[in-house]
């Protein structure tokens, strides 16, 4: 059981609370400083009178409810794989790899579709960064005109900041994460009570009355405006994806006792503060959130929400290079440099490559857009269906794992794709208005990803046309008796039963054979994570051949170094200096004559694969006990 999901209680509790709302919250934690000024941006023509506010206010409140507590907090952190969470754990419960190819169309669509869901994930992991600093850096605007100008070049430094420190690791920055959030919970909670005070009749829109009444009477208004609501749950799927940091009982502590009840009080004081101050709605410098605040807190909130915005950033960012860890570990992309940042948490990762295009996305969006307000346009889209991916697989899911009757699982996805379909269809109506953005490039992993998965499987079906079942090969061996040389040579195989084709390259050209030859493949599992017991499988053929399997979960990095040490307790020992590790480099030729992917989709896998991180950097191998051998292979 892993540190994160033993029991806890006491001072234990009170640290994984802690460092959940700093992780996990951090960006559903800064909706606060756009998203009910979204709700009355005067394109939407929302009245700023008691109904518009006390009807907005109520399905804000109601949506953290909702979707929030109830979709998540009840329902989905309980669809756990081995502790883990996210879309891709989440699709490995709902449809396992093994077990998917039996459902036919459907088991394809649905994983598809998951793919997908993750693809949008990083449309919104570029966004958060940038509205959530733009949105923390224009409370300059409040304070004065005259600093306006300096907005956007001041968020643009920032993010340059955050992106250039990443390389560090977030281990140290980490423990001030937690703290930092706190105070602005605290901080928002308190300016939400300040507001309240100036119109108590605002506690009012906690009666859902007035969110039905208002999506009755405002028609397709209303609809426009569920476009915006929704940026108050954006962030929501953190609480899932990042279970597995922190267990869920820490996570639904922080919401519960902290993130809750200020956001609650902070969107409340908003409104208070529209109620009472009508006018406010239509100012250029219109912010309810900066409104909120007395003159001389404003530039100390300023700097407070900027240090929000950085940690809800950091959460996004790390969280891109955990999922691309992952997808790289299920085989929906190539291998990539991965820079362990700590020697004791695993999880901590740096990825140089996803860094930079993420930083530099998101500079673009910040030059291209200029203001959270436009921004505000392309956000959105990749949370909601995110959200509607998510329940369709938690439906599958709940019935593997729970053992809810179909009829059960229907009603309980049904009645949140109810919910979640309103806000979907509303924020569609944003596509023209930045919102193609998040699905361009959610569009453009999943081809990448996709074309990936395709190509190692046509490249995996070349191979193994060729390949020689590794038992008949050791019999040809003892026949032919070949010359054999001193140490031990470890030959990575993909396939277990078939004879790793640098072996035979080697023994083609060199006509030698290693005295000891061992047969290493590594196996990703559809868990996220392997027990220890079941890690190794070490197996003693003949001839001074042996065959050893290491299984790891897609949550897991493997380690060759570290396999090879746990063979000594199976009468396996290595002897570094003695030890040669042989791999095979396929060359990626694209052809027009064989059946498989269209022409443009085999030069983009080719390309990929010639960029991919080499096998002996991401399987961490001495690099100076390793040799390749190419060979050429046409898709």
């Amino acid at each position: 059981m892993s540190a994160a999901h033993r029991p806890c209680t006491g001072k234990r509790l009170a640290g994984l609370t802690l460092g959940a709302l700093g992780v996990v919250y951090g960006d559903i934690g800064t909706s606060p400083l756009y998203a009910l000024k979204e709700c009355f941006d005067p394109k939407h023509g929302v009245p700023v009178n008691p109904s518009g506010v006390l009807g907005i206010l109520s399905l804000i409140i109601w949506s953290l409810i909702l979707i929030v507590t109830v979709k998540y907090l009840v329902f989905v952190l309980r669809a756990d794989n081995k502790g883990e969470g996210g879309i891709l754990a989440l699709l490995s419960l709902a449809f396992p790899v093994k077990k998917a190819g039996r459902l036919g169309k459907l088991g394809t669509a649905m994983i598809a579709l998951g793919v997908a869901g993750s693809c949008l994930l990083y449309g919104d992991g570029i966004i958060t960064p940038a509205i959530s600093v733009l949105g923390a850096v224009e409370g300059l605007k409040v304070a004065t005109h005259n600093l306006e100008k300096f907005i956007v070049p001041i968020s643009v430094v920032i993010i340059v900041a955050l992106f250039s420190a990443q390389r560090a690791g977030t281990a140290r920055v980490g423990r001030i994460f937690g703290p930092v959030t706190l105070v602005w919970f605290i901080a928002i909670g308190l300016l939400g009570i300040r507001g309240i005070l100036l119109r108590p009749e605002i506690l009012g829109a906690v009666n859902p009355i007035h969110g039905i009444g208002f999506l009755a009477t405002h028609g397709w208004i209303g609809l426009v405006v569920l476009g915006s609501v929704v940026l108050a749950v954006t962030g929501g799927e953190a609480l899932y994806a990042d279970m597995g940091h922190f267990g869920p009982r820490p996570i639904r502590v922080a919401w519960y006792s902290v993130v809750m009840p200020a956001l609650l009080l902070n969107y409340l004081g908003q409104g208070a503060l529209l109620l009472d101050q009508p006018g406010l709605a239509t100012a250029d410098s219109f912010n309810p959130f900066y409104q909120l605040c007395p003159r001389w807190a404003l530039y100390p909130m300023v700097v407070l929400a900027t240090a929000a915005a950085i940690i809800a950033s950091q959460a996004l960012i790390s969280g891109a290079f955990s999922m691309t860890m992952h997808a790289i570990q299920l085989g929906y992309m190539p291998r990539l440099v991965i820079e362990h940042t700590s020697e004791r948490e695993r999880g901590q990762i740096y990825m140089p490559q996803v860094n930079w295009l993420l930083m530099l996305a998101c500079i673009g969006l910040i030059l291209g857009f200029q203001s959270s307000d436009r921004l505000a346009g392309a956000y959105g889209i990749a949370v909601t269906l995110t959200m509607i991916t998510t329940t369709l697989l938690f439906y599958f899911a709940s019935q593997r794992v729970f053992g809810w009757s179909r009829l059960q699982a229907s009603l309980i996805a049904g009645a949140i794709l109810i919910l979640e379909l309103p806000f979907a269809f509303a924020n569609l109506l944003k596509i023209t208005h930045g919102g193609w953005f998040p699905l361009l490039v959610a569009g453009g992993m999943f081809v990448l990803m996709s074309t990936w998965k395709r190509g190692r499987q046509i490249v995996w079906e070349r191979v193994r046309a060729s390949a020689v079942p590794v038992l008949k090969f050791v019999e040809d061996m003892k026949r032919r008796d070949p010359l054999r040389v001193s140490g031990t040579a470890v030959y990575m195989a993909g396939n277990s039963d078939g004879t790793p084709i640098a072996l035979l390259h080697n023994l083609k050209h060199n006509k030698v054979l290693h005295r000891r030859i061992v047969f290493l493949t590594v196996v990703i599992e559809e868990d996220s994570h392997v027990s220890p017991t079941e890690r190794l499988e070490v197996e003693e053929l003949d001839a001074g051949f042996w065959r050893v399997r290491a299984c790891y979960g897609f949550m897991e990095e493997p380690d060759v170094m570290a396999i090879l040490d746990l063979c000594a307790d199976k009468g396996l020992e290595f002897k570094p200096m003695e030890t040669t590790f042989f791999l095979s480099r396929e060359t990626v030729i694209p052809g027009n004559n064989r059946k498989g992917m269209a022409t443009w989709r085999d030069r983009v896998f080719a390309v990929m694969a010639r960029n991919a991180t080499s096998a002996t950097a991401f399987f961490r191998l001495p690099a100076n006990r390793v040799v390749e051998l190419g060979m050429q292979v046409e898709i």
